[in-house]
């Protein structure tokens, strides 16, 4: 197995108005167990004309901070809408396919929010059909198996940790406790 001293934090963080706070806390609990906390760099205005350019940068930056880590902890939080911020899924499809391990947590507010299809429910309405199957407005199918995310993200994460926290968006005892569990997985 390849030695961790780095670690990538994916979620929304880089997308909150302390998003600069949010990273030093997230870093220092990193540097208290002896790892490097990567972090996105909070997200700034983006001028128009040379926004592709821009993102373009933004983009070639991440990846390459994503193969510098040995390690990504994802922060799976419901970020606008009853799933996790696109770029933590994206990154912790990243890190998996580079062979690296990757833990997860997911804040909620209340416990009725820790399984996936009961976000979905709430946020955009499900039913079950005559099977039994639970079905959005579309007729789509939506997952449920009893788990707080997608088959995929849950299965991908060593551990994946849920909190009921009154502060979804800052609450770090998941982060803690994705540090305690990647202790136990390097030894």
């Amino acid at each position: 197995m390849r030695p961790v001293h780095s670690i990538w934090l994916a979620g929304p963080d880089s997308w909150l108005p302390d998003a600069s706070a949010q990273a030093a806390r997230q870093r220092a609990l990193c540097a208290d167990v002896g790892l490097i906390g990567l972090t996105a760099p909070a997200i700034v205005a983006v001028a128009p004309e040379t926004a592709e350019i821009q993102t373009r940068e933004l983009y070639a930056a991440r990846m390459a901070q994503l193969r510098q880590a040995d390690a990504g902890v994802i922060n799976l939080t419901p970020w606008r809408g009853p799933s996790c911020a696109a770029s933590a899924a994206f990154e912790a499809g990243v890190l998996a396919g580079m062979g690296r391990p990757v833990f997860a947590y997911l804040n909620v507010a209340d416990e009725s929010q820790a399984e996936y299809v009961d976000r979905v429910e709430a946020h955009v309405g499900a039913q079950r059909d005559e099977a039994g199957v639970w079905r959005d407005g579309d007729g789509c199918v939506v997952e449920d198996f009893g788990l707080p995310e997608t088959v995929m993200l849950w299965a991908e994460a060593r551990r994946l940790f849920v909190i009921v926290t009154d502060d979804p968006l800052h609450d770090l005892t998941g982060l803690e406790m994705c540090l305690d569990a990647l202790a136990l997985y390097v030894e």
